[in-house]
């Protein structure tokens, strides 16, 4: 293959591609399923939520196919769908708000006012009227009075009364304190009084008028200066003796990267700044307490915490960097989140986080003295994750109090798969809710308390279904029936499901079912275009198959009606962040599922993998790539193509892959590291260089490139481009502000300074990392079916 050249970046013509469409046997064109799936596919529902009486489900939608999607709404009464109104939609009640502990009335916010609502009568009562804007709305005092925050200060509001209290004094900036006098200014004020009776009659007269202010002066609540930090999550206790908040504060010191716009509206090059990479310092949170009954501040003391001085074991691969026998070592940075109040008691829950993110501590803490009591610690030599557990920044994860009112319960991977667990905070006896080979997510609690509700892949790792349990542990019972995908919403009296379900050819739709095992789920939204649906799209065969190291791997298998004998094959490598595809559902790679229905087409076997690092799978599987991405990973696509020479009559020969984003990596990886296994690949908008990444997704897998280099050197392709021999395609957006331009630009320069001559660079000079416009999609996807075709035929 040939490429080309033009100053500073590489770029395609476009001769060849007629040719190449000619020889597409499929009734299906490129064109086609890269234009708007809006418009080709249609628009599925989404944003899915109950009116507060449960007799209507709103949601999103766009059947019309106009330019934005509506909010429509089925009704239950008249079983019709309808787009809501205007007038109606501007009197919905706020969908995030709080309700009371019975659930008969709920507090929310509409343009900056308090608004509450009486769910019984449907009747709303208006507490606010004002340009300001109140935010994070929630019942306190045993529901008697409302929270709220403005202006960067909490205040609560008598809905009876409408009495409007002000509870914290925070002030941006530092306090300014008086510069001392010099001596000789002292001097002169003492010598002054001392002669003047005058101005020691004024002086006393001042004096008695401060004190007798003082006296009359109503108690104001502690100033407390943020600096320049910024306020968050700001919590009142049950008693209202405590508030809880947390000052964000960034990293002041990160240096950002930039992003050239090449096509813009003024005709001049413009600069987008956009993220640190990986290193870079980052942002902090500091809690703290404000003892309302003392008007004073209470420290938390984190050196408390257990194990915060504990080093990770990679740090044994840099002896070096050990410390010495007697040397101290300092506190890791730790980030406390949350709180979670007890109901009735001045009892707080917070979850802390390392930054290095090895482990999540689960603390009781004590509002009145600051102290922290471990209730749980997940260590993870790798990096904390998984569903409903937090990390990936400042998440605390999903966790709540249990119906006793002493434990609360919360998501652990400590039996290598997320489950349910519960810890009581007195006795600190912890209650495994949940087990087995498979994971649990979205988790909460019945309006009764007798019951969990959550999801679980307890079938199949690639199917994922609606259950409820005892809410103390025991018998699961599967609610949903429909095989596929299924997301719940659940009514607000609970006895209906709202279900955004799919499978793996059909995309998502509504449904509705009662909350009982067994009920009928009865299809409500048909969403799907006509010229979509004539098209017989495919079935993929859910296989597994057997890596190398004994590991089960889960996989999509397209397979034509007629195998040609040692035929050719695509491996398809999903993107990452902490996603699978091997799924029964519809994929969000809904292009990239439609373009290997063009590949069976045309004689292609195509092969899907959840790879090591994929979701769904536990904590082993999410954890693999730990240290080494390109290993267990890369591995896996290598086993798949050899799983494809014997048992799917594929030739050893013709084997090529693809993917986007980290997908895009695996296939530099693959191509420059396996050139005997894989003929062609197509890297799209591919990290090359995991130093310039960002922060939170590298550091979790790689921890950093100062503190372990090691893991960079054998993870990052841009090492490894003089094993290319295979044919390689690359395309990158140029205003790529994830995986920004430069990754490309680098390895390209190493391409071109290695003699490689079998690579071509296309560029998309408007595309950020998702591809917007369905020109760029046509004309990426023609040039990687063109290398398939030239090069696996």
């Amino acid at each position: 293959m040939r490429h080309f050249i033009l100053s500073f970046f590489i770029l395609f013509t476009f001769s060849g591609f007629s040719q190449v469409s000619q020889l597409n046997k499929s009734s299906l064109s490129i064109e086609t399923i890269m234009q708007d799936p809006a418009k080709w596919i249609g628009t599925s529902p989404s944003d899915i939520s109950w009116s507060e009486d449960g007799a209507k489900i709103y949601f999103q939608w766009n059947p019309e196919q106009d330019t934005l999607e509506s909010l429509y709404a089925y009704d239950l009464s008249t079983k019709e769908i309808e787009k809501v109104s205007l007038d109606e939609k501007k009197t919905l009640p706020g969908r995030r708000g709080d309700y009371n502990s019975d659930k008969t009335k709920k507090v929310y916010t509409r343009n900056g006012n308090l608004f509450l609502l009486d769910i019984k009568s449907g009747k709303e009562k208006q507490l606010t009227a004002w340009l300001e804007r109140a935010s994070s709305p929630e019942f306190v005092l045993g529901d008697s009075k409302i929270a709220f925050t403005k202006d960067n200060n909490l205040f609560t509001i008598d809905p009876e009364t409408g009495l409007i209290s002000q509870l914290t004094n925070f002030v941006s900036g530092s306090e300014k304190k008086e510069q001392p006098s010099s001596e000789q200014a002292k001097w002169l004020e003492q010598q002054q009084k001392e002669l003047f009776v005058v101005l020691q009659e004024r002086e006393a007269k001042s004096k008695a008028r401060e004190n007798r202010e003082e006296e009359e002066k109503v108690a104001e609540p502690l100033k407390i200066y943020t600096g320049s930090k910024f306020l968050s999550d700001i919590s009142l206790s049950p008693t209202g003796d405590y508030i809880i908040y947390s000052l964000y504060e960034r990293a002041s010191n990160a240096k950002a990267t930039s992003v050239t716009h090449h096509v813009t509206e003024s005709g001049y090059t413009e600069e987008k700044n956009a993220r640190a990479k990986v290193g870079s310092p980052q942002a902090s949170v500091e809690m703290s307490i404000f003892d309302v009954k003392n008007n004073k501040l209470v420290t938390i003391d984190k050196s408390q915490i257990p194990g915060i001085k504990d080093l990770p074991d990679y740090l044994s691969d840099y002896p070096e960097r050990m410390p010495k026998e007697g040397e101290e070592v300092k506190d890791r940075d730790v980030n406390l989140l949350g709180p979670l109040w007890n109901e009735t008691e001045d009892m707080a829950v917070v979850v802390a986080l390392s930054q290095d993110n090895k482990d999540r501590w689960i603390l009781l803490l004590d509002p009145a003295t600051g102290d922290l009591e471990l209730l749980d610690r997940q260590r993870d030599e790798a990096w904390i994750g998984g569903p409903g557990i937090g990390g990936w920044g400042m998440s605390t994860g999903s966790i709540g109090w249990m119906p006793d009112d002493e434990s609360v319960w919360f998501h652990s991977e400590e039996s290598g798969y997320s489950h349910l667990y519960a810890v009581n905070c007195k006795t600190k006896k912890k209650t495994t809710l949940t087990e087995g080979d498979f994971e649990v997510s979205e988790a909460s609690i019945s309006n009764d308390k007798k019951w969990f509700y959550f999801i679980a892949n307890k079938v199949h790792p690639g199917v994922t279904h609606f259950y409820k349990m005892p809410v103390w542990g025991g018998k699961l019972t599967q609610i949903t029936s429909l095989e596929g995908g299924n997301e719940v919403t659940l009514s607000p009296d609970e006895k209906y499901l709202a279900i955004r379900h799919s499978e793996a050819n059909k995309p998502w739709e509504l449904y509705l079912q009662e909350n009982k095992a067994g009920a009928e789920a009865k299809q409500l939204t048909h969403s799907t275009t006509d010229a979509f649906n004539e098209y017989n799209w495919r079935v993929p065969d859910f296989i597994t198959f057997n890596a190398a190291d004994g590991a089960e791997v889960h996989a999509r298998l397209y397979r034509p009606e007629s195998p040609e004998q040692n035929g050719p094959a695509v491996i398809f490598v999903h993107g990452a962040g902490y996603l699978q595809n091997a799924h029964k559902w519809w994929s969000s790679y809904f292009r990239e599922y439609q373009f290997h229905n063009i590949l069976v087409d045309n004689g292609y076997t195509v092969l899907d993998i959840d790879y090591r690092g994929s979701a769904g799978y536990g904590r082993d599987w999410r954890t693999g790539i730990y240290r080494w991405m390109g290993g267990l990973d890369l591995s896996d696509q290598v086993d798949g193509a050899k799983m494809l020479t014997e048992k799917y009559n594929v030739s050893p020969e013709r084997i090529g892959l693809y993917g986007g984003s980290y997908g895009g990596f695996i296939t530099l990886m693959a191509m420059f590291n396996e050139p005997e296994t894989f003929a062609a690949g197509a890297a799209l908008r591919s990290v090359t260089d995991w130093a310039h990444y960002n922060h939170g997704y590298t550091a979790n897998i790689l921890n950093t490139p100062v503190q372990d280099s090691i893991a960079y050197a054998k993870s990052s392709p841009i090492n490894f481009a003089d094993g290319l021999e295979g044919n390689l395609l690359m395309c990158h957006g140029m205003v790529d502000d994830n995986v920004q331009f430069q990754d490309i630009v680098r390895l390209t320069q190493r391409l071109i300074e290695l003699g490689k001559e079998n690579w071509e660079l296309a560029v998309f000079p408007v595309e950020a990392h998702g591809f917007v416009e369905p020109s760029s999609w046509t004309d990426e996807y023609r040039r990687i079916f063109k290398l398939f075709e030239e090069n696996l035929k």
